[in-house]
């Protein structure tokens, strides 16, 4: 059996990780979601930010709950007018991240978060809907629901599961 660490308590996140999993490993897992923490603020506003709270987040994971056989984090920001997420995983001493898909926010979101607010606050606000960054996110508000927060993580968990699936094409070698 898998033990998969997820660095969030978040449902949209541990069942992103969920799916992805399921579609790429055969065996039976463990899923263990944990408060990991990102050490960047509660609202990325930078590619970097957001990436080193996804890196910041394995660490903490791996700290809270030692010995899984993967860590997968996430972490959400907002950076050139999208929302998207930076995905990490590790396993053992490998490591790997990409980003999801971004999503074009609109003008009067933006304005909002430059005066301070959250994402999931502004869109709860506009779309008169509660905690929507633990359900479908901006992501199914401003699509319809076509595509979710869970969704577009999903396959970027799969994209950076990419390393630990083929590693031999992934070492690094001489020559």
């Amino acid at each position: 059996m898998l033990t998969v660490v997820v660095g969030s308590n978040n449902p949209a996140k541990i069942n992103a990780v969920k799916q992805a999993f399921s579609q790429c490993f055969t065996q039976s897992i463990e899923y263990i979601g944990v408060a990991a923490q990102s050490g960047v603020a509660d609202q990325p506003l930078s590619d970097n930010e957001t990436k080193l709270g996804a890196l910041n987040r394995l660490q903490s994971a791996a700290q809270l709950h030692p010995n899984a056989d993967f860590y997968v984090t996430m972490e959400a920001g907002i950076d050139s007018g999208l929302t998207y997420a930076w995905i990490a995983i590790r396993q053992g001493e490998q490591q790997s991240a990409t980003r999801s898909a971004g999503l074009p926010l609109p003008p009067k979101v933006l304005h909002r978060i430059a005066q301070g607010e959250e994402l999931g606050d502004v869109m709860d606000a506009l779309f008169a809907t509660e905690n929507i960054k633990q359900k479908g996110g901006a992501i199914g508000l401003l699509t319809d629901h076509l595509l979710t927060r869970s969704s577009v993580y999903v396959q970027a968990i799969i994209l950076a599961l990419a390393p630990h699936r083929h590693p031999e094409h992934y070492l690094a070698q001489n020559g």
